[in-house]
């Protein structure tokens, strides 16, 4: 595990799931956690086994199923929990992509403690790339907790278009990363900037444990 803290009080913490393919150290992993310290924010970034093996020069492996990574998030989870220094205010769950739709399907479950208040899905994977038929809705739907789902615009996971067709449950918030990819990261050609769109994602999630109670 990482742990980031901001000098000051934190006033919440983010419990930081990786995607399918990347570890808990790439750049989007770190530039967002860095934001969200910048915003007062504490981070713990965590690697599912198959990843962690992957560090132990094991075989590059797919994934397990989502579904199959419930148990080990609910165990990093109850690590984060236990931590002494761990800090007053509203828990997090979250990851990038797999990570994200993990951390909603555990949000679907009894196995939460009443500290966590929400889930941040940055860029969660709608539908595997051009199966647009094959959506992933149930985890946002049955999620007994708000979730912030920060996304790019021409992902394409789930672009803006076809998210906004969508009749997403009440409970489910999308903030919209102006032409950003699945790593929120716009085209060259963009106005848009990735440390925009990433400095733009931390402040939405900073916001939202704000609305959690968390400041």
């Amino acid at each position: 595990m990482l742990f980031d803290a901001p000098e000051g009080p934190a006033k919440g913490t983010l419990v930081l799931a990786h995607g399918a393919g990347a570890n808990m150290e790439t750049p989007f992993m770190a530039r967002i956690a860095a934001g969200c310290v910048a915003r007062g924010i504490a981070v713990v970034r965590f690697e599912f086994g198959y990843m962690a093996q992957r560090r132990d020069g094991g075989k590059k492996r797919p994934p397990p199923r989502a579904d199959k990574l419930i148990g080990e998030f609910s165990d990093a989870l109850a690590e984060v929990l236990a931590r002494l220094d761990l800090p007053d205010g509203p828990v997090l769950i979250g990851g990038k992509s797999m990570g994200g739709r993990v951390a909603a399907m555990l949000a679907g479950t009894d196995d939460l403690s009443p500290r966590v208040k929400g889930v941040a899905c940055l860029g969660y994977p709608f539908h595997p790339p051009g199966k647009p038929e094959a959506w992933r809705l149930a985890p946002l739907e049955e999620a007994r907790l708000p979730v912030l789902v920060a996304q790019g615009e021409r992902d394409t996971f789930g672009t803006k278009a076809e998210i906004e067709a969508l009749d997403l449950p009440a409970h489910c918030r999308i903030v919209w990363l102006s032409d950003g990819n699945h790593d929120l990261a716009p085209r060259g050609k963009a106005e848009a900037t990735w440390t925009g769109n990433l400095g733009e994602t931390a402040e939405a999630i900073s916001g939202f444990v704000e609305g959690l109670g968390g400041g």
